[in-house]
């Protein structure tokens, strides 16, 4: 195995199982019937948005902390705040679901069950354009399904290898960077600035240090450095004749799962 098939394997394991789509789809239908029995015609619409929608999102085994992000849009007439919506979902969460382990992380609700955390976001509607927390007590502005599009258009430019890219990157982040990067960070740069990437790209190995360039801080670029430095030695092994320390040189970088 060469350390570009490896790589296209390892981003393509990454993904949900056919079993956890499958329970969070039943997890997502219930906790909206539920929202909607509780609150009744006060929320206006829910709307799953994030990495989940993106195909992004990395299964259990990757990443303990997975979660689905839900956004739950209210009316609110009298412009109320952030928190008072919040304490209303932490009060629907601790009603309909007692035995999980419920929480505020601001500026959202998170909402742990056995197999996926939820992250409930409050939300309203102002002509036609959606506001969520921006702390507990200031809106902001949101379109939940732009970066969405801008993820996709990068992914067809460049063959669909961006999303196993992030996924990679993803795995690398936990890993082997400490989760020194915010996954909604990660995912923005590459969406941003790849979309011509493949001019100058071909392989998993191109598009991942291409990225991770992209990435590169003053805070994180010893990581960086040596996540490249490490690519390259096993580019150099490959082309050598020695596929077993290739192998072994990539996989310091992007474990096996």
């Amino acid at each position: 195995m060469s350390v570009n098939s490896y790589l296209q394997d390892l981003g393509s394991s990454l993904v949900l199982n056919s079993n956890e789509k499958s329970s969070i789809t039943t997890s997502i239908d219930t906790l909206k019937t539920r929202l909607t029995s509780y609150f009744g015609d006060e929320i206006i619409d829910k709307v799953i948005f994030g990495s989940y929608t993106r195909e992004t999102i990395l299964p259990r085994k990757a990443d303990e902390g997975s979660d689905i992000d839900l956004m739950v849009v209210f009316k609110n007439p009298n412009s109320y705040k952030p928190q008072s919506f919040l304490n209303r979902l932490k009060n629907f969460a601790e009603a309909r679901y007692s035995t999980s382990e419920i929480y505020q992380s601001s500026p959202t609700i998170v909402l742990e069950l056995n197999h996926i955390k939820f992250e409930l976001v409050p939300a309203y509607v102002y002509f036609s354009m959606y506001y969520i927390p921006k702390n507990s007590s200031e809106w902001m502005y949101t379109n939940p399904n732009d970066f969405n599009n801008k993820l996709v258009e990068c992914n067809k430019n460049n063959s669909y290898k961006i999303k196993p890219v992030v996924r990679l990157l993803k795995h690398w982040n936990i890993q082997k960077n400490y989760r020194g990067l915010y996954s909604y960070e990660l995912e923005g740069k590459i969406a941003n600035e790849m979309t011509y990437a493949y001019i100058n790209c071909t392989s998993y190995t191109d598009f991942l240090k291409s990225s991770l360039y992209k990435l590169r801080t003053y805070y994180n670029a010893d990581k960086i450095d040596n996540a490249i430095s490490k690519i390259d030695e096993a580019l150099q092994n490959e082309k050598n004749g020695y596929p077993y320390t290739a192998m072994n040189k990539i996989k310091e970088v992007f474990p096996e799962l």
